[in-house]
């Protein structure tokens, strides 16, 4: 299975994920970055600096699978709650 590296762009900086987690393809490295941030903005809350955040997905060539902005993640939570009955 192939690597995935969880970095996180805020701003100019970028902090590395040095171990990265073996997943099956570029939807679950989605679905785990979604989940990631979702957590990260429950326990850190919405600062406005963290809204202006973003995971960089890499693989193990160190090219960009995707990127995830954290506001993305807000809404998403957002938008799947409102469509539960």
């Amino acid at each position: 299975m192939p690597r995935y590296f969880f970095n996180t762009r805020l701003g100019d900086d970028l902090v590395v994920d040095p171990d990265g987690q073996q997943l099956r393809d570029p939807d679950q490295a989605w679905e785990k970055a979604r989940a990631m941030i979702q957590q990260l903005l429950k326990t850190e809350g919405t600062q406005a600096d963290l809204l202006t955040a973003a995971l960089e997905v890499t693989d193990e060539a160190g090219e960009i699978v995707l990127e995830f902005p954290f506001s993305e993640a807000l809404l998403e939570e957002t938008d799947i709650s409102a469509t539960r009955h």
